[in-house]
């Protein structure tokens, strides 16, 4: 059994993460916007009960709320040793921007960047002490690879995988395996709602739902990292749903 601190998960693949987890008999911790998101769900600690998940108030654009969130889980469970990042944002932001979109693009970057940096840094030493920490970064294909116009997107999650890179690098020898794990288009609220309409910001037609990769596959995805040795994690997984992405 893990404990796991785990963020997005009030929908999408960070809510399929988390409900595969509970089921295998994980703890989580789960850092919120809006704690009602949940509520009578089997996320809610006053359905499955307080000592197998706890909620945090949590705001990915907070560089405080990181640390805050850490520390409350500690206490509330002694200790953990996954952290998994699944919370982010979508921008169409182009490279020549408009005038009055810079706020746009501090904000991305500081929910799709910055704020899995500041968990990765106040989830460190609980990662070291347990000897067998985890990272996992829900990251993109677009961090590999840019399609289209999407510049202040993809140039967020190529910083991501980047960081991802240098976290490998400076938890090795502690055991801590990072994993980002890169998607193309998944089934969730925010894929529809940018395919809803065609665009020139992505060379792509419109997809339907069912041809998508499924969140719960990314839940077995991130399942199974979590089982595997320290000697077999990969560090990068790229997910297709199709031959392009």
């Amino acid at each position: 059994m893990r404990t796991l601190i785990i963020s997005g998960a009030s929908r999408g693949i960070g809510q399929a993460i988390a409900k595969k987890a509970l089921a295998e008999g994980h703890r989580l911790s789960l850092g919120l916007r809006n704690l009602s998101s949940v509520k009578g769900s089997v996320l809610d600690p006053e359905v499955t009960g307080k000592h197998r998940v706890m909620l945090h108030p949590y705001s990915a654009e907070d560089s405080l709320a990181a640390q805050a969130w850490v520390d409350a889980t500690v206490d509330c469970f002694g200790s953990f040793d996954s952290l998994i990042c699944s919370a982010g944002m979508f921008s169409k932001v182009p490279v020549l921007f408009a005038q009055g979109e810079e706020e746009e693009i501090e904000r991305t970057m500081k929910i799709n960047f910055m704020a899995p940096w500041f968990l990765a840094r106040a989830a460190w030493p609980q990662l070291v002490n347990h000897g067998s920490g985890r990272i996992q970064m829900l990251v993109s294909l677009s961090g590999k690879e840019s399609k289209g116009r999407l510049a202040l997107y993809s140039a967020s999650k190529f910083a991501l995988l980047g960081l991802c890179q240098t976290m490998r690098n400076e938890g090795w020898n502690d055991g801590i395996r990072v994993t980002a794990i890169c998607p193309g288009w998944v089934n969730t609220d925010m894929a529809n709602s940018v395919l809803a309409e065609p665009s020139e910001f992505w060379p792509t037609q419109s997809i339907k739902s069912e041809a998508m990769t499924q969140p719960e596959s990314i839940a077995e995805i991130s399942s199974m990292l979590l089982r595997l040795d320290n000697r077999a994690v990969p560090f990068e997984i790229s997910v297709n749903s199709s031959l392009g992405w």
